[in-house]
């Protein structure tokens, strides 16, 4: 069991006492093994590890990078590659870790490249992360000097793939959850800055995610927000009749106009739009740790500006937005 009490003290430092209260009961519920087949499986690829005693760390280059090829032993190293491979597919990214470079579906840089010189600066802050996958960004968020950060996820491979991390790296003030952000406590406002990346248009209610990610701030706090949006004006949405891009889970995509009134809607103000880009197959796609399906899969074969299913192709928008003070 992974052992979250280093986050229970720092909660309770921050007097989140309330979510301190239900947070053990929640993390053993998601890790019950009763639940999940494979869990046992991949808790004992962890445990098999090899530890390594590095110091070179490096969390503000494209690849989270820990250790170098000569800080394991060959035959530890090629373990770790196989042990590592084993928890397939790896989404988030790119990771280096001892000369073993994790080439994830997502080029997960190039997001931050576009978001990092507009946020305000995360020097001492708590940051959430809603929806962070393996914790990639979480990563790139205590390299850029966040006090710490918690991400949550509800999907167990994700949150097991950044204990993997974590272990590697060693004690540091980041954690992943396995939570949807429907199960943090109402009205926490604990959290500086708040990261929603990839996660409005899973949501069957819009309006309800973003008074989540509003009720998780501190007065005065910024949200991060990206997600896809369509071109068109005040108003416009496009909800999918069956899939999107072959996924099942996809719900609202607005325009950048309509996505800017839910959130005064919802209370935010000082919005700002500050980068919207098409989403290509350089930046998501197939590789040996994401074997299944990717982009190039989902797009119209005769006009790639089409998904499959005839509409727009994934087109990403970033917003930033503060809480009133």
């Amino acid at each position: 069991m992974i052992d979250y009490q280093p986050l229970y003290n720092s909660l309770l430092e921050v007097k989140a006492d309330n979510w301190v209260k239900v947070l053990p009961r929640q993390i053993a519920s998601a890790f019950d093994s009763a639940k999940h087949g494979t869990l046992s499986h991949w808790q004992s690829i962890i445990e098999s590890m090899p530890i390594s005693n590095t110091t070179y760390r490096s969390l503000d280059t494209d690849a989270v990078q820990i250790g170098q090829v000569h800080d394991l032993a060959e035959e530890d190293r090629n373990k770790l590659e196989e042990q590592l491979k084993a928890l397939h597919p790896w989404r988030k990214g790119p990771y280096n870790l001892f000369d073993i470079y994790i080439d994830t579906e997502w080029r997960s840089d190039w997001k931050w490249e576009r978001l990092k010189e507009h946020i305000s600066p995360l020097n001492h802050r708590l940051v959430l992360d809603v929806g962070c996958g393996n914790g990639y960004h979480c990563w790139r968020m205590l390299g850029a000097g966040a006090k710490m950060v918690v991400g949550i996820d509800p999907l167990l491979l994700n949150v097991l793939q950044f204990h993997v991390i974590r272990k590697l790296y060693g004690e540091a003030p980041v954690y992943v959850l396995p939570l949807g952000i429907e199960e943090l406590p109402y009205g926490l406002k604990l959290f500086d800055t708040v990261f929603s990346m990839g996660v409005l248009y899973h949501r069957r209610s819009p309006i309800d995610h973003l008074m989540e990610l509003r009720d998780c701030l501190k007065p005065g706090g910024e949200l991060v927000l990206e997600t896809l949006v369509i071109d068109g004006g005040l108003g416009e949405v496009l909800l999918p009749e069956g899939r999107y891009a072959k996924m099942r889970n996809v719900w609202f995509l607005p325009s950048c106009e309509t996505l800017v009134s839910w959130l005064k809607r919802c209370g935010f103000h000082n919005i700002r739009l500050v980068d919207v880009t098409s989403t290509s197959i350089e930046e998501q796609r197939s590789t040996e740790w994401m074997q299944f399906h990717s982009l190039k899969d989902f797009l119209s074969e005769e006009n790639p500006q089409l998904t499959t299913e005839g509409l727009p192709a994934p087109k990403r928008a970033i917003f930033i937005a503060n809480t009133a003070g």
